[in-house]
């Protein structure tokens, strides 16, 4: 547990970072919360008996002064390509664990690209994309791969009940597309294709009971950042399906609404991780409840895990690089229903 260690949370009080602030508290640490909206923040921070602190990435030393004290740093705060950089400074400043729920492709790619070394050389821990979307997927393909060195592909299909997006998936969707223009990403012998055509649409056989579902093919998420930035796989191809697809493009889709007192919407979802090597193949599949609210119970236990020097590494990692991937998947089923193969 946390014995009371202060964490600060960049982005508190938006959706996802209020899920990370109840797990935070849930499991003995002290949120910090912290955000550029004072009034937001106060209120947030009256309303849970928790201290606040404004800052704004344009002013590194609120930064600084946000994270003063804290034994480590969450950010929350979407868009990602607007705040990684920031917060992972002050966080190298303070020399304090860095993790963050983002995304956003180019804003994982910036992450290990511009700090893999100076994270090192400093010695501080900066796990990327620790949620739903990159984290998850990250350590059921690590899982799935077990023993082999190098595999030939990996598969990540998901399937959501629906995808009612949130303000701040609007939003970092909408700064992704800007950086991109007409361009989509997908990961293919070992490199990374700009591709210009329409992305496939195919058949997943998902497990049972859900079975066969339309998909849209190479819907290219954090996983596919994650999984090639340390495993010997030179095909990672992610999958989504087409309904939840035309969810989150719609315009008039609305927000995610609470189904219960955990503020957890209705939605579910299914994750079914495949790895191929020389014509075998291993599978690892999880299901639960809302992808936003799962990142809280995801990003906590790595934090927990860095924290508690329970890590295999230093520096800039993902989530199956640096944590015991299958002992932190079984440390998650009271909220995740694992299903390796």
């Amino acid at each position: 547990m946390g014995s009371g260690q202060p964490v600060a949370v960049f982005g508190a009080y938006g959706h996802t970072g209020r899920f990370v602030v109840a797990e935070l508290a849930a499991r003995g640490f002290n949120p910090v919360l912290s955000g550029r909206d004072a009034q937001v923040l106060s209120g947030m921070a009256d309303e849970r008996g928790l201290q606040a602190r404004v800052a704004s990435v344009e002013d590194p030393a609120s930064l600084d002064g946000a994270l003063a004290g804290a034994a480590a740093v969450i950010n929350c705060a979407g868009p990602f390509a607007a705040t990684t950089g920031p917060v992972i400074e002050a966080a190298l400043r303070a020399r304090i664990p860095y993790l963050d729920v983002a995304a956003e492709l180019e804003a994982n790619l910036d992450t290990f690209a511009h700090y893999r070394e100076r994270a090192r050389e400093a010695g501080v821990v900066i796990v990327p994309a620790m949620a739903f979307f990159g984290g998850l997927g990250d350590l059921l393909v690590t899982m799935a791969m077990g023993d082999w060195p190098v595999a030939d592909e990996a598969h990540i299909a998901y399937a959501l009940s629906n995808w009612h997006p949130t303000a701040g998936t609007r939003l970092s969707g909408a700064v992704s597309r800007a950086r991109r223009g007409d361009v989509r990403l997908r990961y293919s012998g070992g490199r990374w294709e700009q591709r210009t055509d329409a992305a496939p649409t195919l058949q997943w056989t998902f497990p049972e009971p859900l079975g066969p579902k339309e998909v849209i093919g190479e819907f290219t998420m954090a996983d596919v950042i994650t999984v090639s930035q340390h495993l010997s796989i030179p095909d990672v191809t992610t999958y989504m399906t087409a309904e939840a697809v035309c969810d989150v493009a719609a315009s008039h889709t609305p927000a995610p609404t609470a189904a219960d007192e955990s503020g957890r919407s209705d939605q579910t979802f299914l994750v079914d991780a495949v790895v191929r090597s020389n014509g075998d193949e291993r599978r690892a599949t999880v299901s639960g409840q809302d992808i936003y609210a799962i990142t809280a119970p995801l990003v906590v236990e790595a934090l927990d895990r860095v924290l508690t020097c329970r890590t295999n590494t230093i520096g800039v990692a993902s989530a199956g690089e640096i944590f015991d991937a299958p002992d932190f998947l079984h440390a998650l089923t009271p909220r995740l229903t694992l299903n390796p193969s």
